[in-house]
């Protein structure tokens, strides 16, 4: 049986709240929610006032303890960090704030705790990264064995072609000695990032920018504009500075052909900006300072199909791409201790690489 309703209006200022209540009786029965809380939960009013806290939840055990302790009178209002367990989705990341409203009801605001769950966000993208780094080598070792023999087979086979035929039969060796170096070239470019040494030294970040800049520059020579706003104060840091010009040209480079009908029509533009971060957390550590590096393109915007998978190898939103672009990007940020994000929609794409400063 459903909680009765409310008495009409009283609760209509909560309509127009952006964070999520709820309110609750003695035995943790659901009875009014609004709608903040309907887009948080992803269930509707009318399922939520038939359920209780442990149906909605399956760790609801301990909101409906801090829900008996509000209404014993034990505090005026408890605020604590939860994570709410629902079977079947992910689990919310939640400050909560729980308070006595009566005799016998208690009112829950829920706000979602971005900082957490973009922590845990982080977390899944360093464990495929690991995960994506260990399937490409042993991948690209797997290929690069059979391929030597195979380029090696066609050489000596096109040595023993009869001699009336060789000029018409050569043209098939050629072709399987040109794929086997084509192919041996992904395979180079799939283990790159694990043979070159990390070589450390002081970096510019705004060298690094302009280096890019002239080199996308150089290919699109009309119809890009690419602007500089930079933050001259950010000091210099320790880092790999080739990987670091090869990670900003990745991206640079890939909206710029993403660009490319807005080059046609002359309006084009790409940003690249610099900004000092503070007490910024990345890969589970507290830095007081961070390098906050935006390449920003007002292009079409990555694919939606692709956006959840574009740091994956060998995935491409462009016909005749290698997909390793992004992928490359990715591990040479993990290398510095920093983490890449994306933003992106028609109009507007933002790569953010957050890196961490002395």
């Amino acid at each position: 049986m459903s909680a009765p309703d409310p008495a009409p209006g009283r609760f209509n200022g909560l309509e127009l709240l952006a964070s999520a209540v709820l309110l609750v009786d003695g035995e943790g029965a659901v009875r009014y929610a609004n709608p903040a809380a309907e887009n948080l939960i992803e269930t509707s009013q009318k399922q939520l006032t038939r359920s209780t806290l442990l149906t909605l939840f399956t760790n609801g055990a301990e909101l409906a303890d801090l829900c008996r302790e509000a209404l014993a009178h034990r505090w005026s209002d408890r605020r604590q960090d939860l994570t709410l367990e629902r079977t079947g989705r992910e689990p919310l990341h939640v400050h909560t704030i729980v308070s006595s409203a009566g005799e016998n009801e208690v009112v829950i605001e829920l706000r979602e705790n971005v900082q957490q769950k973009k922590l845990d966000r982080e977390e899944r993208m360093l464990d495929q990264s690991q995960a994506n780094k260990e399937l490409i080598r042993n991948l690209a070792h797997e290929i690069k064995n059979p391929l030597g023999g195979i380029r090696g087979a066609a050489q000596l086979l096109e040595l023993e072609l009869p001699p009336a035929h060789a000029a018409e039969l050569s043209e098939y060796t050629q072709v399987i000695i040109k794929e086997a170096d084509r192919l041996q070239v992904l395979v180079d470019r799939l283990l790159a990032p694990h043979r070159r040494p990390h070589i450390v030294g002081d970096v510019n970040i705004h060298e690094v920018c302009e280096r890019v800049r002239s080199l996308i520059q150089a290919e699109f020579p009309t119809g890009l504009t690419i602007k500089r706003d930079y933050d001259t104060s950010i000091p210099e840091f320790r880092g790999d500075r080739e990987q670091l010009i090869q990670t900003v040209l990745n991206i640079a480079h890939n909206a710029a052909q993403a660009l490319a009908p807005r080059i046609a029509a002359g309006d084009a533009e790409i940003i690249l900006r610099t900004r000092v971060a503070r007490q910024v957390t990345l890969a589970k550590v507290r830095y007081g300072l961070a390098l906050d590096l935006h390449i920003i393109d007002n292009g079409p915007g990555i694919a939606p199909e692709i956006r959840d998978r574009m740091f994956y190898p060998l995935v491409s939103g462009r016909s005749g791409g290698s997909g390793l672009g992004l992928t490359l990007a990715q591990t040479f940020v993990q290398q510095h201790m920093g983490v890449i994000e994306c933003e992106s929609r028609p109009g507007l794409t933002d790569f953010r690489i957050l890196l961490p400063l002395p």
